[in-house]
């Protein structure tokens, strides 16, 4: 008899566990959404501190949730393809350490940015639709809906829609990745041509960096965690190599 060896066989152990638990969770959101009609997403999704879905422990769960399939499938690519590497050159201590402190300065980075959004959200509005945003708006983004005037209905979505997803860490790994290897050639998808990481890196960085500014705020892409998560990247590396960790 043939055995067919594990997709994971030989990954080390942080990687293997994220991945692992990252697509539990999207099971364990579909399942509960589908049979009790909850949405894991409402509470382990990282909410505005004003929200009152907000809770401090969302800094670590949101990068655990995702979207849907895709949006998982692509940031767990990118850790099996660039991660395990990472981890076995610097050990799994450090390897999650990099991993939290990125993911959860991605959503600094991130929330920082959204008080901005915020602070411009809510100069157009009187006292009275702010009030209401506050009491209905959550409520009404739980039933796929929200206000029909579009000053509102943005302030809503900066209060009350959530942030998931890995990307924030996983975009540290990638800065990392370029930094520790990067003479090291990938090859892109489109267009069909290798690349060392370090240009790589660097395309992405400015990419997210130009989408940042440029306003992207409400294309459900969180351009700022992703340049935060290699901001925060960049400092820990550093400083590890200051200090000769």
């Amino acid at each position: 008899m043939n055995y067919r060896p594990s997709p994971l066989a030989g990954l080390p152990p942080v990687t293997k566990n994220l991945l692992i638990i990252n697509a539990l969770f999207l099971l364990a959101t579909w399942v509960l959404r589908n049979t009790f009609g909850i949405d894991l997403n409402n509470y382990l999704g990282l909410y505005f501190p004003l929200s009152d879905n907000f809770h401090p422990a969302q800094f670590g769960t949101y990068m655990f949730m995702h979207a849907d399939f895709m949006h998982l499938f692509f940031n767990m690519f990118a850790l099996f393809m660039f991660g395990r590497v990472l981890e076995v050159y610097w050990g799994p201590k450090k390897f999650i350490v990099y991993y939290i402190i990125t993911g959860v300065g991605a959503a600094v980075i991130q929330l920082g940015f959204k008080y901005i959004d915020y602070n411009n959200a809510i100069s157009v509005l009187t006292d009275e639709q702010v009030a209401i945003v506050f009491e209905q708006g959550a409520q009404a983004l739980r039933e796929w809906k929200n206000f029909t005037n579009p000053d509102m209905a943005k302030f809503n979505m900066v209060l009350n829609s959530s942030m998931v997803g890995a990307s924030g860490a996983v975009f540290g790994i990638l800065l990392a990745f370029g930094m520790l290897f990067p003479n090291t050639e990938l090859m892109l998808l489109f267009p069909p041509i290798p690349i060392k990481a370090k240009y790589f890196v660097m395309i992405y960085g400015v990419a997210e960096l130009f989408m940042g500014v440029a306003n992207f705020s409400f294309d459900n892409v969180a351009h700022w965690a992703h340049l935060g998560g290699m901001i925060f990247g960049f400092i820990l590396i550093k400083y590890w190599d200051k200090k000769g960790i």
